[in-house]
């Protein structure tokens, strides 16, 4: 097999799991659950997120959260078939925002795609994707050997349709596929995957991966602009180097926290975080903040989503979140709104 070093990622490029991302992605999730019948409520549950997070351009989320909402829309849509392609294929170039402009400036398909592998941080993504020319073809691989086994299926499928999309937003045409494998058993909703990539995958195969005409990679791209292009890279390396900034002790505790089937004791976050209580204690007084006002902070949070639940009383959200009762929670609730949660609820 002759390899063409200039011309191929040498290994996929993986997102790294401390980037921070856009709630972007989750905004299409949360699209796609509501025109079936799953509300925001059911969306974000137990992931730290709120509505309002979705609506704020500035805000940042970790992946953690992101594959929640993906657990949670699982669950309540499980007959849903190819749910990951449908998906997919509502991540257009404006959905990436920046990352997207910067791809559309690029001047070929080639360097569009190197582009994007170098930046693959801004995208969505969770697997590890990568480029490479072989004997005159060009394979784009999606490795997923390193995703947890409940949302695989989920990310491949959402991102190799995310890569048509973007595909024929660039060129305003899709590109035709000399073949398609995948790694999965043929699941019952095949022919959507024919639908959506123009070719039957082979299942059962040894890698994830669309193969088409090399000298495609060549194709200019329409709105081709070189001054654009290296002012969009200059905007992505900026937000990148910006995100790359770890979100702190506290972003960790508050993510542990918002899990209701999670650990809520100092003691029992210290311990998932390989830290002594005390070590906890000092490194959130450093970044100003106290393992009780972030464990306030997520309940009120939570008891925010929980009382969109008509069937739920005061109690039972204060069992729910590891409450002995309700006052305790609701003592909670009024320091930060002022009022307890059933006037909240009717306020709503």
């Amino acid at each position: 097999m002759v390899r063409v070093p200039d011309r191929r990622r040498e290994d996929p490029i993986a997102p790294e799991p401390d980037v921070r991302r856009s709630p972007a992605g989750v905004v299409v999730l949360a699209e796609l659950a509501a025109e079936h019948g799953v509300d925001a409520t059911g969306c974000l549950s137990g992931t730290g997120l709120v509505a309002s997070d979705l609506a704020d351009p500035h805000a940042t989320i970790a992946g953690d959260q992101e594959l929640g909402v993906i657990r949670n829309l699982l669950a309540a849509l499980p007959d849903v078939p190819g749910l990951g392609l449908r998906a997919g294929l509502r991540y257009h170039l404006t959905t990436h925002g920046i990352w997207g402009f910067a791809l559309a400036s690029s001047p070929d398909l080639r360097r569009a795609i190197d582009f994007g592998l170098r930046y693959l941080d801004l995208t969505f993504a969770f697997t590890r994707i990568g480029l490479e020319e072989v004997d005159g073809e060009a394979r784009i691989t999606i490795d997923d050997a390193h995703l947890p086994d409940d949302v695989r299926p989920f990310l491949v499928e959402r991102e190799g349709a995310s890569i048509v999309a973007i595909q024929r937003d660039l060129l305003s045409a899709a590109i035709p596929l000399r073949r398609l494998e995948s790694t999965r058993p043929e699941p019952p909703h095949a022919d959507l995957y024919e639908e959506v990539f123009g070719v039957r995958p082979l299942f059962g195969a040894d890698a994830n991966r669309g193969v088409f005409d090399a000298a495609l990679l060549d194709l200019p791209m329409p709105q081709a602009n070189e001054l654009t292009a290296r002012a969009c890279e200059e905007q992505c390396a900026a937000i990148l180097a910006q995100r790359r900034v770890r979100d702190g002790i506290a972003g960790q505790v508050r993510r542990r926290l918002a899990a209701l089937d999670g650990p809520r004791s100092m003691a029992d976050v210290a311990r998932e975080l390989n830290v002594s209580p005390r070590t906890l204690r000092r490194r959130l007084d450093a970044e100003g903040t106290s393992f009780r006002a972030l464990a306030e902070e997520v309940t009120v949070a939570l008891t925010e989503e929980l009382l969109a639940d008509p069937a739920l009383t005061v109690d039972d959200i204060a069992a729910r979140l590891g409450y002995a009762d309700g006052s305790s929670l609701t003592r909670a609730f009024v320091r930060v709104h002022g009022v307890p949660p059933g006037r909240y609820r009717l306020a709503r």
